[in-house]
C-alpha cells in the first residue's frame, strides 16, 4: 500500500456537487489519507498501514491522529500505483484491482474507526474533486 499523508486543518471530498465527506480540524490539524493498494498488498499491509496512520507523530506537536482524536478523511487513489520509469504514460499494472482494492479501503476505515477515531471517506472508484487546506506544509509518502 501507498499513502500520501497530509497534515491539514480542512478537506473535504465532493461527487457530482455534494460533499460526501468533510473534515476540520483548526487546533489540532487532522489527516487527509489519499491511499492506493497494490495488487499484492495482504493483511499485513493493511494493518500496517492502519498504524501508521493512526500513530505517525505527524501533527503540530508531534502528536499523532491517536493522541488528540485528530479527523482523518481517506480517499482511494489508485493513481498512486502507478509507475513512471518509462515513457509518458503511467503503468497501472501494479494497482489492485477495484474488487480487491474497495474491500481493502473499507477495511482501513473500518480498522481506524475501531482505534476510536473519527473518519470520514470519499466514494470508492467515483471522479471526485478533493480540496484541502494543508498546515505546514506537512506531508509524508508511507509505503508498506
Amino acid at each position: 500500500m501507498k499513502a500520501v499523508l497530509t497534515r491539514v486543518t480542512e478537506a473535504r471530498v465532493t461527487v457530482d456537487g455534494e460533499v460526501v465527506g468533510e473534515i476540520s480540524a483548526p487546533h489540532t490539524g487532522g489527516i487527509l489519507a489519499l491511499v492506493g493498494v497494490a495488487r499484492d498488498d495482504d493483511d499485513e499491509a493493511l494493518a500496517t498501514m492502519t498504524r501508521k496512520i493512526a500513530e505517525l507523530r505527524m501533527l503540530d506537536g508531534e502528536v499523532s491522529a491517536t493522541d488528540v482524536d485528530a479527523p482523518i478523511l481517506v480517499v482511494s487513489q489508485f493513481t498512486l500505483q502507478g509507475r513512471t520509469a518509462k515513457g509518458r504514460r503511467p503503468s497501472w499494472s501494479d494497482a489492485a484491482k477495484g474488487e480487491v482494492a474497495e474491500p481493502m479501503i473499507g477495511r482501513l476505515v473500518a480498522g481506524l474507526r475501531e482505534r476510536g477515531l473519527r473518519v470520514e471517506e470519499g466514494v470508492f472508484g467515483a471522479m471526485m474533486q478533493v480540496s484541502s487546506v494543508n498546515d505546514g506544509p506537512f506531508t509524508l509518502l508511507v509505503e508498506t
